[in-house]
């Protein structure tokens, strides 16, 4: 049984960002979407999905480490036998997973020890021969959840950013609205439950990996939104109040008197919003616009009377 831990190549005391890390990483490498020939980078996809699914988990996590569970998160059997489970991939559209059982199942053979109900919907072994004893067991194959699907989905930056739910509508014909997470627009798969395939143990899950469009202005920088804003003379010179795009609209932002360019400026907020709650800030970039043919300021700069002894290009060392 694979351990989670080596999937992601991270270690057992890593904390949840390095593992998200570890799984973003290899989740960008081996998306199906990259890899539509390469059917073990599918299979692997799967695995370091499964890996992460359980990891995520902090109770999940806790029982794994405390032995409770396996890999794939199912019960460890006390006399010793594993399970075996995997994903394979599944052709057809979408490039979706199928999960199946690779492995033994001693449900029945627990019942009888612990009184527990026979289960419907498991694979394992039924009784047979005389006197109910272990003889004649014949196995039966485990129900599978249907095919788990991969979509890519365009988002707006400023959507992204404010993340404002989107309509979306998927391969079964079903329309959705997708409630975008932190995690979706930095780039980590969103799992949308029962909205895969169908199969005899339940539908499998949408896979949806969200791609942030790129904008005319605005661009990210971690958390942060930034802005490069063009201003007046007078505007940068004397000092102004101007209006400024932001991702949810404009907002009135004070320039100090004497701005030069490449001043930055700071709007508290108006970035991407991060797993914790809380969000990035704008950053604008003053751009101080000076007209290329303006005669009144041509004369003004020839009547100005400035300290020619003044070397802004000092620092520079010429």
């Amino acid at each position: 049984m694979a351990d989670p831990y080596s999937t992601l190549g991270v270690a057992r005391g890593d904390d949840d960002a390095a593992i998200k890390k570890a799984y973003r990483k290899l989740a960008k490498e081996l998306h199906p979407d990259r890899n539509t020939d390469n059917p073990k980078a599918a299979e692997r996809f799967s695995e370091v999905t499964a890996a992460y699914d359980l990891l995520s988990d902090k109770d999940k996590r806790a029982q794994f480490d405390r032995g409770e569970i396996d890999g794939q998160g199912n019960p460890k059997s006390p006399f010793g036998y594993g399970g075996g489970n995997t994903y394979r991939p599944r052709g057809g559209a979408g490039g979706g997973f199928e999960y199946e059982s690779g492995g033994a199942d001693f449900g029945d053979i627990f019942e009888g020890i612990f009184g527990g109900s026979r289960r419907q919907a498991g694979g394992g072994f039924a009784g047979g021969g005389s006197g109910g004893g272990f003889g004649g067991f014949g196995a039966r194959q485990r129900p599978q959840k249907g095919a788990d699907v991969a979509y890519r989905l365009a988002v707006d930056f400023e959507d992204a950013a404010a993340l404002k739910p989107q309509r979306i509508t998927l391969g079964n014909g079903k329309t959705i609205d997708l409630k975008l997470t932190a995690d979706a627009v930095s780039g980590t798969p969103m799992r949308v439950a029962g909205q895969g395939q169908a199969g005899p143990a339940g539908a499998g899950d949408a896979m949806v990996t969200v791609e942030v469009r790129p904008h005319r202005f605005f661009r990210r920088e971690n958390d942060d939104v930034r802005l490069d804003l063009p201003v007046r003379l007078d505007e940068a010179v004397a000092g102004s109040k101007v209006k400024v795009p932001t991702v949810e609209g404009a907002v009135m932002l004070s320039v100090p008197p004497g701005s030069t360019s490449g001043k930055v400026l700071r709007l508290k907020g108006r970035g991407f919003h991060r797993r914790d709650g809380t969000r990035g800030d704008q950053l604008v970039t003053l751009m101080v616009d000076i007209p290329a043919d303006d005669e009144a300021l041509k004369k003004f700069v020839e009547s100005w009377e400035s300290d020619t002894s003044r070397n802004p290009r000092a620092g520079m060392g010429v």
